[in-house]
């Protein structure tokens, strides 16, 4: 198995308004033969749905993200979970980054919590794989998802914090180009921890593009650099990593249709 699949792609960003079809082009070029559009903000969902129509190879998930709580509500877009082409809940979790006065912070954390359960619970009540989102979260984070151990997703953007490796057993680590910035050197160290069968590819476009492209427009045609990157860090070869991550990625997205 020699293609890859880009697990993690907001190709509903306007960024790729004006070239969608050739940045699809450009990734299957480069073996990308599967994408996935996490949700963010319910009120980019129209637009995905749209794409996915389109495009026999690019799927979607329907969440809400913890910084875009404002722009919409669960009710209003869970109809979207019945789309043959709705692959996972999410992205959702909790984003401690940039805190409110210290006032709100309580309230803060706990309507992003609340919103997390409630797409944790959606997912359960489907079957379907959790997109998790962490950041200064991870205890939090931690702490609600052993709660439920029917649950199963990827950490996307795994932050490295060696806490969450005990939930492998039902999630997987979403790797992206972070792991080839010089300042990752904990993704670098806790790499090696996270078993081989648990990681998937993700490019997180058009953010966090990976060196040399660090600062650009991401794109989902980089999924190899990041393959590569992980190959070296592992003293793997680079087709069993592109060989393991997809399967791993067909594993846990099964809604997502190989030919």
């Amino acid at each position: 198995m020699k293609y890859l699949i880009d697990t993690h792609c907001h190709l509903d960003s306007k960024c790729y308004d004006d070239d969608l079809k050739q940045t699809l082009d450009q990734a299957r070029r480069y073996g990308v033969k599967k994408i996935v559009i996490p949700g963010a903000n319910p009120k980019d969902l129209p637009k995905a749905a749209q794409i996915v129509q389109k495009y026999d190879d690019v799927y979607f998930a329907l969440g809400i993200h913890p910084c875009d709580l404002e722009n919409g509500d669960l009710k209003e877009i869970s109809h979207y979970v019945s789309h043959r082409k709705c692959v996972a809940i999410g992205e959702c979790g909790l984003d401690y980054y940039r805190l409110p006065p210290q006032e709100k912070i309580r309230d803060y954390k706990m309507e992003q919590k609340k919103m997390f359960v409630a797409q944790i619970e959606l997912a359960l009540e489907y079957d379907l794989p959790l997109i998790v989102h962490i950041r200064e979260a991870s205890d939090d984070a931690f702490e609600i998802l052993k709660t439920y151990p029917r649950l199963r997703g990827v950490l996307h953007c795994f932050n490295a914090d060696e806490v969450l490796l005990e939930l492998s057993d039902n999630f997987y680590y979403g790797i992206g180009g972070v792991a080839t910035f010089k300042n990752a050197k904990k993704l670098v160290e806790i790499l090696p921890k996270i078993p081989k069968n648990r990681i998937l590819l993700e490019t997180d476009s058009p953010y966090l593009a990976p060196h040399p492209h660090r600062g650009k427009r991401n794109e989902p045609s980089y999924i190899p650099i990041i393959a590569q990157k992980i190959s070296e860090i592992l003293t793997t070869p680079i087709d069993e990593i592109i060989s393991m991550s997809t399967q791993n990625a067909l594993n846990l997205f099964g809604r997502i249709q190989i030919e």
